[in-house]
């Protein structure tokens, strides 16, 4: 290769151009920087080494004729090293490139990969000179050039929205129909089998859980475990290379053939992605890419004691999107995955950090407020994880539109009223339509709403009925981690159980949290495995478990094939009437005079519900009658008014509930899902039979269409009633 010429500021990063490549990094405080060169990943030894020769606006670099795709590449920052004024370059650590496509190689812990001799007395205050290249990833150039021809996003609208939640490797590593090579990897969820599954449960986006390179923590590699959900990023471009199943450099392509398979299905792709911190960790955490560049500039620092990380990540180090090199880093890196890679949408873990340009959480912040006016991204599903670990951090309904968020207050209260706790019933009904208490203010509507029971955060839905206190034993920390509050119920015995009575319950129970997330107002978000019954054994925190412990269990039986029905009896109902897919919030008041009111909450008598009735602490029930306007004309004759009836009885009693009496000449009622049987045939119910029979513990759904008196003459028997 010839020396390097000028090059150009930009793009930053690896670009190859047919001819060479174009290498540039921001650093605004080396004052020189050197490119090496490998001929492999692990080599300790650069082939060749060269100086980037120019630096425009803080950013070096130059152009390499001749240099193609398959590069191993990496930096070596000069500079100052004094952890008291955060300065941290030390040209002995090979750094990676912030923007590198993709990452080779593995992080040896037992090498000179800090930036201190650990153990030294002074610690991250004395500078370590040994070379760390051996024992370090490194770069890799990448060609950008894919056949995306005949792709096209599916755009689905949020109202249409079904999110299922899932871990790329644990997906597919034990799919029988997936072959053995391809089990869990990106292309293995591309795998017909896996589509037509996602396919059948009516799924419409699949939010993947993190996939840019990751780092694999020191302690968790001396306990033989690993990183497995992700969030521990290394490289913020480049897919990890664990979920490849070619050759170095193929998890770029594989990535886009899974993005191409999934969009082809109808299926958008939505990344859980973390820029709130890096894989870097604390002050004494190694030296591998942002630390070394530009320290400063790249992390969030201590006022007056710069030497530390102001932390709101909980991980040790929080990035500092205030500066301009790293919000442009992070919305250089958005552009890309959704550019480039054709995603949809992206899930953003603890967001509030990304939002604390002076300290607290501000909704004007510098990159909320770049999102959007971004051409692209401001287009795309958004979607926050509305809390983090920093002063007022809890933040849900805090996010401008077109944000939605992770509600958190809807996974408690519903996990709290089916474990049967007082005085759950009157925010069950904010819930259930929307909680525009939360996202209302901020004039977003019910769509603001990413509703779920589980996520890959807690227990699944089986361990949710199944356990009462969490077993995280597996993970070496003598069960210390993990939440204490899961709002989990064991109904009866810890555990695995042969008892028929508390397994039958169980089912129920998730059949009962599975239609309750169904027939919300918002967005649902499905825990992949939750429709097949998936247990990890009551482990609540299985971050570091890449094991059958966190893999979805394909294994058929006959418990498994119930609640997979049930599932899709769910999405079905809910893509057949739009009014569980409202744009607006209820308002409880009739549009016109021919029609129901748009909602209206009923007691078990029929009669609506009094304002006490929502207070009273043992109230553990609750009927909820929707007029379903735009329900197709087809499914209709002319003139009926047509709607559903959802009667949910949280006692672990029967209960009887008298159906509401509409002033109609006609009213004929249908069951159409009865959570006591998943499969339970539709039926009508017999003319005059005015009362309906629930199981304990159970949700109803029925279907009415009715002829007959005006919109007025109904106002006047409901005021009655009352």
């Amino acid at each position: 290769m010839s020396a390097l010429g000028r090059g150009k500021p930009s793009p930053l990063g690896a670009t190859y151009d047919g001819a060479g490549v174009n290498f540039a990094v921001y650093s605004g405080l080396a004052h020189r920087i050197e490119l090496c060169l490998f001929d492999d990943p692990a080599a300790a030894e650069a082939s060749a080494v060269h100086e980037l020769p120019e630096r425009s606006a803080g950013v070096f670099h130059g152009y390499l004729p001749g240099c193609r795709p398959g590069q191993v590449y990496g930096y070596r920052a000069h500079g100052v090293y004094d952890p008291a004024a955060g300065r941290r370059c030390n040209p002995a650590k090979l750094l990676l490139d912030p923007y590198a496509r993709a990452i080779a190689g593995r992080l040896d812990w037992e090498g000179p990969i800090h930036a201190y001799p650990v153990g030294h007395p002074q610690t991250d205050m004395v500078v370590d000179g040994r070379d760390d290249a051996g024992s370090v990833p490194k770069s890799v150039v990448v060609d950008g050039v894919f056949e995306w021809q005949g792709d096209q996003r599916p755009n689905t609208p949020w109202s249409d929205t079904l999110i299922y939640e899932a871990h790329v490797k644990g997906l597919t590593r034990a799919h029988p129909e997936v072959p053995p090579e391809l089990r869990g990897t990106y292309l293995g969820l591309a795998h017909p089998a896996v589509i037509d599954h996602l396919r059948g449960l009516g799924v419409t986006a699949v939010e993947l859980l993190p996939i840019f390179e990751i780092v694999d923590e020191s302690a968790l590699i001396r306990r033989g475990l690993v990183n497995y959900w992700g969030y521990s990023t290394l490289g913020y471009f480049a897919p990890a290379a664990r979920y490849a199943s070619g050759a170095r450099g193929q998890q770029v392509v594989e990535f886009r053939q899974m993005v191409k398979a999934l969009h082809r299905a109808g299926i958008e792709v939505i990344l859980d992605v973390v820029y709130n911190h890096s894989g870097e960790g604390s002050h004494l955490g190694p030296t591998l890419s942002l630390r070394g560049l530009d320290n400063v500039a790249y992390y969030r620092l201590v006022p007056g004691q710069p030497r530390y990380y102001a932390d709101t990540s909980g991980c040790g180090n929080s990035l500092d999107l205030a500066h301009p090199a790293t919000l442009r880093l992070v919305m250089d890196s958005l552009r890309y995955w959704a550019g480039e890679m054709h995603v949809d949408g992206f899930r953003f873990d603890l967001a509030p950090s990304l939002a604390r340009d002076h300290g607290g959480f501000d909704p004007n912040a510098r990159f909320l407020a770049a999102v959007h006016q971004d051409p692209l991204l401001s287009q795309l599903k958004l979607i926050a994880e509305p809390w983090d670990l920093g002063p007022g951090g809890y933040c849900l309904g805090a996010f401008p539109a077109p944000w939605a968020e992770w509600n958190g207050k809807y996974r408690d209260n519903v996990r709290r009223f089916w474990r049967g706790e007082p005085g759950q019933v009157g925010e069950l009904g904010s819930r259930l339509s929307g909680s525009s208490d939360v996202f209302g203010p901020s004039g977003r509507p019910p769509q603001a709403s990413v509703n779920f029971v589980t996520c890959h955060d807690g227990f699944t839905l089986r361990d949710l009925v199944s356990y009462s206190r969490k077993h995280n034993l597996a993970n070496g920390e003598d069960n210390r981690d993990g939440s204490d509050h899961e709002a989990s119920d064991n109904n009866g015995v810890e555990g695995p159980t042969d008892d028929p009575r508390i397994s039958a319950l169980r089912e129920r129970q998730i059949r009962n949290l599975l239609a309750t997330l169904f027939l919300s107002q918002g967005v649902p978000m499905l825990l992949a495995g939750d429709e097949l019954g998936r247990t990890q054994h009551g482990n609540n925190n299985a971050y570091c478990q890449d094991s059958p412990i966190s893999w979805v269990s394909w294994a058929e039986s006959a418990a498994s094939a119930r609640l997979l029905q049930w599932t899709q009896a769910l999405s079905e109902l809910r893509r057949a009437h739009p009014v569980l897919r409202r744009r607006r919030y209820f308002s409880g008041r009739r549009i016109d005079g021919s029609r129901l009111p748009d909602i209206t909450w009923l007691r078990p008598d029929g009669r609506p519900m009094s304002p006490d009735a929502w207070i009273l602490p043992n109230v553990h029930e609750l009927g909820v009658l929707l007029a379903d306007e735009a329900e197709a004309p087809a499914e209709r004759e002319a003139g009926e008014v047509c709607g559903l009836l959802i009667l949910i009885n949280g006692r672990r009693a029967p209960l009887s509930f008298n159906l509401p009496t509409l002033p109609f000449d006609q009213v004929k009622w249908q069951v159409l899902l009865d959570s006591r049987d998943p499969a339970i045939p539709e039926h009508p119910l017999a003319e005059g039979q005015g009362r309906y029979e629930a199981v304990a513990a159970s949700v109803v759904v029925l279907r009415f269409a009715a002829q007959g008196p005006t919109m007025a003459a109904h106002q006047e028997h409901m005021e009655s009633a009352r």
